[in-house]
């Protein structure tokens, strides 16, 4: 494996099955900067974790040296302001103290945890709907339905308008995964998607303004801390983060953990007979298969020096989370599933200031999720393995899993 091919194997679809063969080689040179415009690749954890934390670390584009070219970074796309992922200090501190004092401590600790009974209720209504089926698609039928019928029972969207609502996501959605093909009319279908999806949640945010609801939209129209307001747009923007980035981290979750224990059956029988077990299960899944492998809309905003290697002001960094949750020198045993380890302090959820806003739900929901499947699955089976991916190297799972099954309990 040649140095010079390294960058393009981690978008290589070819590789998207399995690429922890190829982070072990990626590791071997923790700052690999292959081509003169291209990113400086990070792939070990502690340089990972250091730099996350690092302030000359940007999640602003506006302060790249040469914007565009990121083949992973995509667009936004959505007429909408940037959302508070894609800021910096102190823009990104207001908007996302905002956001929390509706969605966790300590203004409102129980939200999350409140919800808990709905998303048994949503999982239990999802797996009754598998009927007498002996196979079943795990991505389609549970996964992907899950976490978007949650967001919108956070965000207050009507029950009746909830069809409606996942009608725009499944064009959104798939433009993350433009197929060569056909980008052209996914794009144009998204796009579409975007502009109808927007208008809706316009809709609600005026009548949020009028009558404040128990649900997080009315908390964000109606937030007056000392942080001052969100806008409108602002509103909306952070909505269609929740969305976007809640539903795609929580499908991948959900299915490599099924995925994961499947080919580890022994831990699959312990979460049957000990539901708590879901929680380490869990924690470990995003160690071992994190949902998101890498975070590509990375600047430094002054010279950087890692491992005697200078990173200019204005360069484009990568750093690779798939690999630096399987770095040996973090980790015992890296390449092994072990819900038992003791230290499961992973990068699944980023780390620093950008760490995932919404890891509390996404967390919970793939606990009761692998939990109930664990328990009404009967004798589940691969159908194949590996599964059909999804071409996404950023977002990283299986585009359909195929399980064989006696029948559900």
């Amino acid at each position: 494996m040649t140095q010079t091919s390294m960058l393009r194997q981690i978008t290589d679809f070819a590789n998207r099955a399995n690429p922890y063969p190829l982070y072990e080689e990626l590791r071997k040179t923790p700052v690999l900067h292959e081509e003169d415009d291209g990113p400086y690749i990070i792939s070990t954890y502690h340089d990972i974790e250091a730099l996350l934390h690092d302030p000359r670390i940007s999640s602003d584009a506006a302060n790249l040296a040469a914007p565009g070219a990121d083949e992973l970074s995509g667009p936004e796309a959505t007429g909408l302001p940037p959302s508070f992922i894609r800021l910096d200090p102190p823009e990104h501190d207001r908007l996302r103290r905002i956001a929390n004092s509706s969605f966790g401590p300590p203004h409102q600790p129980h939200r999350v945890d409140n919800m808990r009974g709905q998303l048994e209720e949503i999982v239990t209504e999802l797996i009754d709907g598998l009927g007498d089926a002996r196979e079943i698609d795990l991505v389609d039928q549970v996964a992907y339905p899950f976490p978007v019928t949650v967001i919108c029972r956070l965000l207050g969207v009507p029950r009746e308008d909830e069809p409606r609502f996942r009608a725009w996501v499944d064009p959104i959605v798939a433009g993350l995964d433009p197929d060569s093909r056909t980008a052209a009319d996914s794009e144009k279908a998204a796009q579409e998607a975007r502009l109808q999806l927007g208008m809706y949640l316009n809709g609600l945010v005026e009548q949020r303004h009028k009558e404040a609801r128990d649900d997080m939209l009315s908390d964000l129209v109606h937030s007056h801390g000392p942080d001052g307001s969100m806008t409108t747009m602002e509103v909306l923007s952070t909505s269609v983060l929740l969305l976007i980035a809640g539903h795609e981290t929580t499908v991948n979750l959900i299915t490599n953990g099924m995925l994961t224990l499947l080919r580890y059956p022994q831990y699959l029988e312990r979460l049957r007979d000990d539901p708590g077990l879901s929680v380490r299960i869990v924690e470990e899944l995003l160690r071992y298969e994190p949902p998101v492998q890498l975070l590509p809309q990375r600047t430094c905003i002054a010279d950087l020096e890692v491992h005697g290697v200078t990173i200019p002001k204005g360069s484009r960094i990568w750093f690779v989370l798939g690999a630096g949750n399987r770095d040996p020198h973090r980790f015992t045993d890296p390449d092994r599933f072990d819900p038992d380890r003791q230290d499961i302090q992973h990068l699944g959820f980023g780390s620093g200031i950008h760490s995932c806003f919404g890891a509390p739900l996404a967390r919970l929901e793939a606990q009761i999720a692998l939990s109930q499947l664990a328990r009404r699955l009967d004798n589940p089976r691969l159908v194949e393995d590996p599964p059909p991916y999804r071409p996404n190297a950023v977002l990283r799972g299986p585009r359909h899993l195929d399980i064989a099954i006696d029948g559900i309990k």
